[in-house]
């Protein structure tokens, strides 16, 4: 079996797994509010939880330190994802008893089992990236302002 074949395989059993899983929320009528999937991608698919975690798989690191691997994110919004990502469980807060006092930041034990998934995910994305732009060019210059009337 060549590589293409295999791919298509793994990639039908987990459409059919998935369809599977989906359709038995729908029996179950799922609560929407409570989906588990949507409430851990709501945290992962924002702008910088990623890159934090990221920044944060080489090991502990200090505010100052993740300002600088993540060089367009503001001291607010780091604060804000930082301590969203403490408050998920994701990553571990230790302040330092020195003058100023410091802080560092590190993967928690459940920060640590989300770098497999995420390194399959962006190894997908970096193979993939040139395809969905691509995609994204044909799409906007058949759907461009000319071509729907009234836009």
């Amino acid at each position: 079996m060549e590589q293409g074949e295999a791919e298509g395989t793994a990639a039908e059993g987990a459409r059919d797994e998935l369809a599977a899983k989906f359709a038995s929320w729908q029996v179950l009528h799922f609560d929407p509010a409570g989906c588990p999937v949507r409430d851990v991608l709501d945290r992962l698919g924002d702008k910088w939880s990623t890159l934090i975690l990221l920044a944060l798989s080489g090991g502990p690191a200090r505010f100052s330190a993740l300002n600088r691997a993540v060089p367009d994110i503001s001291k607010r919004m780091l604060t804000q994802t930082l301590r969203d990502l403490e408050r998920d469980g994701f990553v571990g807060r230790e302040v330092f008893p020195t003058k100023p006092p410091s802080v560092e930041y590190r993967l928690t034990p459940l920060g640590f089992t989300m770098l497999e998934p995420l390194a399959n995910l962006i190894l997908w994305a970096e193979e993939r990236h040139a395809a969905i732009r691509a995609a994204r060019l044909r799409f906007d210059e058949a759907n461009s302002a000319a071509a729907w009337p009234g836009a």
